[in-house]
């Protein structure tokens, strides 16, 4: 059976980081087929570089699918979504592109809001200009969002609010490419995320540090991320979201179980700039227009020009990851289960998922 991927170019934005690298990897299996070529656009030298030498020393004579054919498919382009010329350059013969290029720290925003628009606003809206004046025939564009683009209270959700619309709106400026998104909670050990620093202040004997005892986030894997991003590649109509059933937790009962029986303290330091006690997945207005659709919800955009006919009854309320928290032994199990339970021998650093 064809996947939707098999003999098409694809460019991943923000290839080098967290979810990109995860993406890249899925698709080299393929997972979601066989692309003729697979582009890597990031701006950060150090990691493109490293990235190349992990699958270029590896190449052809690896018996690991992933590496043999990475050497076949592999394109690397230093790059910035912020600038249009160099968007444009990297979209020419793309069919299908994946935008996880983001600043997604949230203080880091807030310090640097402007900073933040241009990546998150300007950078997508770049790949729409770009195929919209030069007529690409780009056929997918998915935009990667975040539970903070609902109700917003940061700059780094407001940012991610406005690359939602700018892709939703997309599809009326350049009619002949699909728009589509994915919105998801937080990555389980992605780059600059609680597990690792948690990790980081076991290893130095603690504190570790808990901005607010109630505080509750979603939780899923890189690749269940992955897992979203097929689904909206292969059954979202034009603008629609993609969110996924995802399991939450309270951060505190993270910490807990990272720590174990160890003689660790913890330590309440107050939430930090643009932070939420706990995030919204799906708001109670986008609920009117969101519905299930095997694992998870679709919400269908906000212009009457791209409204479909709803695959079933609408969700009607508020998804929040206050609404129902996983208990300790759940958290335990979730953490143990991708391979994210502290263990003393681990290198620094370590952010691998099984």
């Amino acid at each position: 059976m064809t996947k939707p991927l098999d003999g098409k170019r694809v460019l991943i934005t923000g290839g080098t980081g967290s979810l990109g690298k995860t993406l890249l990897r899925r698709l080299l299996k393929g997972d979601a087929g066989a692309p003729e070529k697979i582009v890597i656009l990031s701006r950060d030298e150090a990691k493109q570089y490293f990235l190349q030498l992990e699958y270029r020393s590896r190449g052809r004579d690896s018996e690991d699918i992933i590496y043999h054919r990475a050497s076949d498919v592999l394109e690397f382009r230093i790059g910035d979504v912020r600038d249009l010329d160099t968007v444009a350059a990297a979209l020419r013969g793309i069919d299908v592109v994946f935008n996880a290029a983001a600043l997604k720290q949230v203080p880091n925003c807030e310090y640097f809001p402007i900073e933040a628009i241009r990546t998150n606003v300007m950078g997508p809206a770049n790949i729409v200009q770009a195929i919209r004046v030069h007529h690409l025939p780009v056929e997918t564009v998915v935009g990667v969002s975040t539970d903070k683009a609902v109700k917003p209270v940061n700059v780094m959700g407001m940012t991610k609010a406005l690359q939602e619309r700018v892709i939703a709106k997309a599809n009326l400026d350049a009619p002949d490419t699909r728009f589509v998104l994915v919105r998801y909670g937080n990555v389980l050990a992605s780059r600059g995320s609680a597990i690792p620093l948690f990790h980081e202040q076991i290893r130095k004997g603690g504190p570790v540090t808990i901005t607010d005892e109630r505080m509750t986030r979603f939780l899923l894997s890189l690749d269940h991320a992955v897992n979203v991003i097929f689904a909206a590649l292969r059954g979202a109509k034009r603008g629609q979201t993609f969110v996924p059933s995802a399991p939450a937790a309270r951060m505190v009962d993270i910490a807990k179980v990272l720590i174990g029986g160890r003689d660790i303290a913890t330590k309440v330091i107050g939430v930090r700039p643009g932070e939420k006690i706990h995030e919204i997945l799906v708001s109670e207005d986008e609920a009117r227009r969101t519905w299930r659709s095997g694992e998870y919800l679709v919400i269908d955009p906000i212009l009457p020009e791209l409204a479909t006919e709803p695959g079933g009854p609408a969700i009607g309320q508020e998804y929040s990851s206050g609404d129902e928290v996983l208990d300790l032994p759940d958290v335990a199990a979730l953490l143990e289960q991708h391979g994210l339970l502290y263990d003393e021998a681990a290198p620094a650093g370590d952010e691998v998922l099984r």
